[in-house]
């Protein structure tokens, strides 16, 4: 039994939860079921927003520290972190939008996995933290170049040297998640944003969205010159005309998918 399934709504906006009690741990197993169920959710013409949460109080709570056992190479702990870095990577680099919705424990792996999603909404009771440095490792699937990129350098060393733990809330004021929200909503918070989204024409989705990743690997010169050439795309489409023509006729658009 897999344990990431999702489902999807008549918005297009999918949910996908992990389950696997009592602290949806990061086995192998577990993160085989995202790369699968993320995969399927990118094929699905009907997935459009995928929001990614956790069942229970946790998001995430960390990888299976028992699989660490074994790990007594340089070559074995580095191969164990191949799938999940590939996994992360898949959902980052989706053309489709991923929204976490921090509901309760997000550590280690969880906030890694946390921060591949494009957007992050946390519970402000939501308990987030990298504390693999308490094991006398470092985190593996992503959390030493993510971190920074979303809080900056000084909170990445603070939040990978300590192993501290954070608030949802506090995670807002780190720049590490984009906001925080009352205790109990955030599936539901995240739903709304990720149905505002659907909404929208696939082809702007998935070009603004390639645009926005360039700015990471590209000066701007570069970057600006991309963002031209994907807008002139654009101008090419139904779902521009169709945007156009509402917005003049003062109606809603009819959202079309070329």
């Amino acid at each position: 039994m897999s344990a990431c399934t999702y489902s999807v709504d008549e918005a297009g906006v999918a949910l996908m939860v992990i389950d696997n009690p009592p602290m949806n741990a990061l086995s192998t197993k577990v993160v085989n079921d995202i790369r699968e169920a993320v995969n399927k959710a990118l094929k699905d013409d009907a997935v459009r927003v995928v929001v990614f949460t956790g069942a229970g109080k946790a998001f995430i709570a960390g990888a299976d520290i028992s699989e660490f056992v074994d790990l007594n190479t340089q070559k074995a702990g580095s191969d164990y972190l191949k799938n999940g870095q590939e996994t992360l990577n898949l959902i980052e680099n989706a053309d489709k939008p991923f929204i976490a919705a921090i509901n309760g424990y997000a550590l280690g792996g969880g906030t890694e996995l946390a921060l591949a999603c494009h957007m992050r909404l946390a519970d402000e009771t939501a308990q987030m933290g990298l504390p693999e440095i308490k094991l006398g490792i470092m985190p593996g699937y992503g959390g030493t170049q993510r971190t920074p990129r979303a809080a900056g350098l000084g909170r990445a060393y603070e939040l990978i040297l300590s192993g501290n733990f954070i608030t949802g809330k506090q995670a807002a004021e780190y720049g590490l998640v984009n906001r925080s929200v009352p205790k109990g909503t955030v599936v539901d918070d995240a739903k709304a944003l990720a149905r505002a989204i659907a909404s929208r024409g696939r082809p702007a989705i998935k070009r603004a969205m390639g645009a926005i990743k360039a700015t990471l690997s590209m000066p701007l010169t570069e970057g600006l010159k991309f963002e031209r050439d994907e807008f002139g795309l654009l101008c090419e489409t139904a779902n521009k005309k169709e945007g156009v023509s509402a917005f003049l006729e003062k109606r809603n658009a009819l959202p079309k998918d070329n």
